[in-house]
């Protein structure tokens, strides 16, 4: 028998990024029919695409035939304007996970060192070791980032470090005034990565002048996304905003049309549908306050959440949440970031809320 051949050590350690349970694959499993089935796993938006949105797919979906537009003209010059920076700032990726992907494939050795904290995005320890690069994971505070911790982390060895604010999947957040000054703690050599994939969901008065800080801070790349708050997470688009010799150098290692024509021109029209944002903004505000009052009914210990999804306490978190799933429910089980006693729920509608409230009190025997 012929012998495969070997993949890199350090890749075959990997073990791949597990997503939320798909409908369709519960729905065979249990023979449940799909419709009845509420999805509170991927922090989506519930609400469904805008009609902007949707008009603006109609439009291009002629030229399928197409290539995209490799360089993604007229989305970058409209968050050019939007962002107030230049459109040599911006990277585009194929969701903000590319992104990611890109600042490592950039920036990352063999041997180099990437710190990042506990309970975060387990993309960053995935990216990293993808490069044969190790992950410094720092111990979270409260369930999260350490700063100071994080900082003394740093080494001569470190290439990057990834702060996620708020972070996923435990909804906490950093104020502006502690994150600049990690930021301007930070070593010049050092890529400092802001996730900011659940920004739009803070308060304005919450959200940090992360974009302004590229100005200052020439080594920092704020990382954002149109899969949450924007509703386009099956289009994957993404981007960065960063100084323009760093964007370079991402869009150098950039894979051609990583961003299809259809997601472009989604997101332009995203962009300008501010009414849909706002809206999104309540229905998810609402939608966190239902989830406290019907988890603090039950007696489960939350997160106050600043994103699109809350982390919930409920005890042996593999049992509740295959109970769950024989009631058509899926949420997200945690247990890979180190909290195998918590389960994410991500906001839903109203009823969606609901029916999972009711089928946590089943799950729970309450």
């Amino acid at each position: 028998m012929t012998a495969s051949p070997a993949a890199l050590d350090y890749v075959a350690r990997i073990a791949p990024y597990v997503p939320g349970k798909p409908i369709e694959d519960l729905a065979r499993e249990l023979g449940l029919d799909p419709a009845t089935i509420v999805k509170l796993a991927s922090n989506e938006n519930p609400r469904g695409p805008s009609p902007a949105v949707l008009r603006a797919l109609a439009a291009s979906a002629a030229d399928a035939t197409r290539y995209p537009d490799g360089s993604g003209y007229v989305l970058k010059e409209v968050l050019a304007q939007r962002l107030g920076v230049q459109p040599e700032q911006l990277v585009l990726g194929n969701g903000s996970n590319d992104v990611l992907e890109l600042a490592t494939l950039a920036y990352l050795r063999p041997g180099d060192h990437a710190v990042y904290a506990q309970h975060a995005f387990a993309v960053y320890p995935l990216a990293t070791l993808a490069r044969g690069a190790t992950g410094i994971e720092v111990p979270a505070h409260e369930l999260g980032h350490d700063l100071p911790a994080m900082r003394a982390a740093i080494t001569a060895r470190t290439r990057i470090v990834f702060v996620a604010n708020p972070n996923n999947p435990t909804g906490t957040w950093i104020a502006p005034a502690a994150l600049e000054a990690f930021i301007d703690a930070i070593p010049r050599e050092v890529l400092v990565v802001l996730d900011e994939a659940y920004n739009e969901y803070l308060d304005a008065a919450d959200q940090a002048d992360s974009v302004g800080w590229v100005a200052k801070y020439p080594h920092l790349l704020v990382s954002r996304t149109f899969s949450k708050v924007y509703g386009l997470a099956a289009l994957r688009v993404g981007y960065a905003v960063t100084r323009a010799p760093i964007a370079d150098v991402l869009n150098r290692v950039r894979q051609p049309f990583n961003v299809n024509a259809l997601a472009q021109a989604a997101a332009v029209a995203a962009l300008g549908d501010t009414d849909y944002i706002e809206a999104s903004r309540k229905l998810n505000g609402d939608g966190l306050a239902q989830l406290y009052a019907g988890l603090t009914d039950l007696g489960v210990t939350y997160v106050p959440s600043h994103g699109n999804f809350v982390l919930a306490r409920v005890g042996d978190a593999a049992r509740v949440n295959a109970a769950l799933l024989r009631q058509g429910v899926i949420v997200r089980p945690v247990g890979n970031y180190g909290l195998p006693e918590w389960l994410r729920i991500t906001v839903g509608l109203p009823a969606e809320n609901a029916r999972f409230l009711t089928a946590l009190g089943v799950a729970l025997g309450r």
